[in-house]
Order: structure tokens, then C-alpha cells, then sequence
């Protein structure tokens, strides 16, 4: 990544860190590599200043298709007492039953519509009620806002439910589908049939015409089903991943964001075309030679228990992410190298717990585990464990 985009997202997490975050986590920089751990010295850059995570708002759902599927009437015809009039009769008997079938169709689609939109609304009301919550501050772990998560996963449980009646539906339609294309097939072939009268093909004339719109009609039913059911779907999974997070916010007590998974996909920034410095199949050796080269996106300091740093590391991370979709990152547990074996042995098993303590917040941030490499180093510069982030 470039020098621009590692100090933007440097001064943004300096900008966010407080008493007891700015001396734990702050970007890593060639003027702060020696300098103690409770200090940290960045030259200031033209960046967006937020010292507050985005709210969490639930992306507005789909707006689901609102056409009402009506077939007309089949026209009632005489009979002409010909083989031909009596085979008339049958297709236009079971035309009739088809579009009474489409008629129950579309009113189930309508109640599953009208089902959806009420379970929507409630979901949505669930999660802005948790995140003015987490906004304005509140207890880690709070029970109330557990309790209020347990039923937005309720919620959306049911939207999934919703999906699963509407591919039921559309299974149904599909079959109905078949059948109208079968009595059109049939209704043409009729044409071919001796003995018939000038009545008989008058009336298969109508028969036609109103057994092609039916057709017509049930595909156009068919097509609004289907773009429903994708569009749900997506924005169900979108959403599942980011109650992951907010699961991760509440029990830290504090608003991170939406996914960031969802923001990496979703985000239109190019991809940067130069080669990534470490391979995801290199040997550790070299990878440690390759990130000594590199400036750190954040630099992790555990130089006491419970270092707070899933706000920092979120909000370096949704900045890098929305410079670049596409990147992917390096964590690496980094230990001090002074000091004797057995000392540098448990500070190494120590920082690669530490590193592992990352990883997992990463994962609940909604960051796929495909695009984070794990390593591990030691380093004569490092005062306490600590576990950087490298951007690739």
C-alpha cells in the first residue's frame, strides 16, 4: 500500500486514541521505531479527523416487486357438437383452472410480501434501538442489549424464513409455468385436427391468444419471484454478517460499524496493481525479511492486560479497506529479542496468543479469513509484545 494511504490511516488512529489507547496502539513509523513505548511521535497529515466509528444502521432492504398478477377471464364459448368443439371445451376447462391456481399464487405472494415488510420493519427498529445505545455508551455486555440482539436474530431468522416460502412459491409457479406452456402446445396443435367447423377455429383462435398472455403472465410472475428471492437473500446474508459485529460491539460496550466484510466488497476502489510484497506461500524467513522492509498499518502494544484496541483497529481497517476493496493483510506476532532463550520462548508464546486475540476480533469485525496471513518475529526495537498489521 502506499506511504499516503498508511499515514492516512496512521493519523486517524493517533487522532482516535486516548489516555488509554494512545500509547498501545498507534501506527508504526521509521521516527517512532525507537522511541519508548508510552510515547509515539506522528507527523500530522491531511486526513478526514473522526474519532468516532460510523453508526451501525441496517442497509435498507430490497424493495420487493409490487406488481399484482391477475389473469382475465377465459372467454365461455358455445358448443358445436364436433370431436374438435369437444377438445375445445377441455383445454378451455383446464385454462380456467390454471388461472384460478395463478390467481391463489399471486395472493400468497402478496401476504409473503406484506410478511416480509413487517418483520423488516421490526428488525430495523431492533438494531437502531441497539446502536443509539452503543452510541451515546453503555456497560460491556449489557444484558438489555443482548437481549435486544437475540431478538434481531429472531428477526432475521424469519426473513430467511420468508425467503425459503417464496422459493417454495416459485418451485409452484415453475410447474405452473410447464403446464401453460403444454396447453398452448396443445391448443396449436388443435388447429391440425379433421372435422372441425369454422366456429371450432374461431374459437381456438381465442383460446390461443388467451393462453399465450397466461403464459406470458406466469412468466412475468415467475421473474418477480425470482429477483425477490435474490435480492433477499444477499441482503440477509449482508445483514447476518453484520449483526456479527454488532454482537462484537455490544460486548465491548461501544459502536464499531457495519461489516467489514460487506464495506470491502461493496466499496468501488480499484486494485492496486503492484505485486504484494509478502507471498501467502512464503517461508517464515522470508517473510520476516520482507515486513522488515514495511511500514505497519497499526502497531499493537500489550504492555498491559486488556489493551482496548478494537476501535482503533477497526476504524484503521475500514479506512484502509475503503482506500483499497481488495487488500489483504499480514498479522505478525512480534516478540522482544533481548533477554534470555527461556524468556524470549514464553514472551513468543505469549504474543502469538495475543496475535491470535486480534485475529478473532478481525473475524467478528466480518474481515474473511482468507484475506489475513499469520507469522510470527522478534525484533530488537520491541520493548513488550506486540502484534502489527501489515497491509499487502
Amino acid at each position: 500500500m502506499k506511504k499516503s494511504s498508511v499515514a492516512l490511516v496512521g493519523t486517524a488512529l493517533v487522532l482516535m486514541g486516548c489516555s488509554t489507547v494512545s500509547d498501545a496502539i498507534f501506527p508504526g513509523s521509521e521516527e517512532g521505531a525507537n522511541q519508548p513505548t508510552q510515547t509515539a511521535a506522528v507527523r500530522p497529515a491531511p486526513v478526514r479527523e473522526s474519532s468516532e466509528a460510523p453508526a451501525l444502521r441496517p442497509t435498507p432492504p430490497p424493495a420487493l416487486g409490487n406488481t399484482s398478477f391477475r389473469p382475465l377471464s377465459v372467454t365461455p364459448g358455445e358448443p358445436t357438437g364436433t370431436f374438435v368443439g369437444q377438445r375445445i371445451a377441455q383445454l378451455r376447462n383446464d385454462l380456467g383452472a390454471l388461472q384460478q391456481n395463478i390467481v391463489a399464487r399471486n395472493q400468497e405472494m402478496q401476504n409473503i410480501r406484506n410478511q416480509t415488510i413487517g418483520v423488516s420493519q421490526r428488525y430495523h427498529g431492533t438494531v437502531a434501538a441497539i446502536s443509539t445505545r452503543l452510541q451515546i455508551g453503555t456497560t460491556p455486555g449489557n444484558p438489555v442489549l443482548i437481549d435486544q440482539w437475540n431478538t434481531a436474530q429472531g428477526e432475521l431468522d424469519a426473513l430467511g424464513a420468508d425467503i425459503a416460502q417464496m422459493n417454495s412459491l416459485a418451485n409452484i409457479v415453475a410447474a405452473d409455468s410447464a403446464f401453460a406452456a403444454f396447453l398452448l402446445e396443445s391448443t396449436r396443435a388443435t388447429f391440425g385436427l379433421a372435422g372441425a367447423i369454422d366456429e371450432d377455429h374461431r374459437q381456438l383462435a381465442i383460446l390461443e391468444d388467451e393462453t399465450n398472455r397466461t403464459v406470458v403472465l406466469i412468466d412475468r410472475l415467475l421473474n418477480e419471484l425470482s429477483e425477490d428471492v435474490s435480492r433477499q437473500t444477499t441482503y440477509v446474508g449482508s445483514e447476518r454478517s453484520n449483526l456479527t459485529t454488532l454482537s462484537l460491539a455490544i460486548k465491548n460496550g461501544e459502536l464499531l460499524g457495519s461489516s467489514l466484510a460487506n464495506r470491502a466488497f461493496r466499496s468501488a476502489a480499484p486494485i492496486a496493481s503492484r505485486a504484494p510484497l509478502i507471498g501467502s506461500g512464503a517461508a517464515a524467513p522470508r517473510q520476516v525479511a520482507s515486513i522488515a522492509g514495511r511500514r505497519p498499518l497499526v502497531v499493537i502494544r500489550f504492555d498491559r492486560p486488556d489493551v482496548p484496541f478494537e476501535q482503533a483497529l477497526y476504524t484503521a481497517l475500514s479506512q484502509a479497506l475503503d482506500t483499497r476493496a481488495a487488500a489483504q493483510f499480514d498479522l505478525v506476532a512480534v516478540t522482544p529479542s533481548a533477554g534470555s532463550p527461556a524468556d524470549v520462548a514464553i514472551n513468543s508464546s505469549k504474543s502469538k496468543k495475543n496475535a491470535e486475540r486480534v485475529l478473532r476480533a478481525l473475524l467478528e469485525m466480518g474481515l474473511p479469513a482468507d484475506r489475513v496471513a499469520l507469522s510470527a518475529s522478534t525484533s530488537g526495537d520491541a520493548f513488550t509484545n506486540e502484534v502489527h498489521i501489515y497491509v499487502r
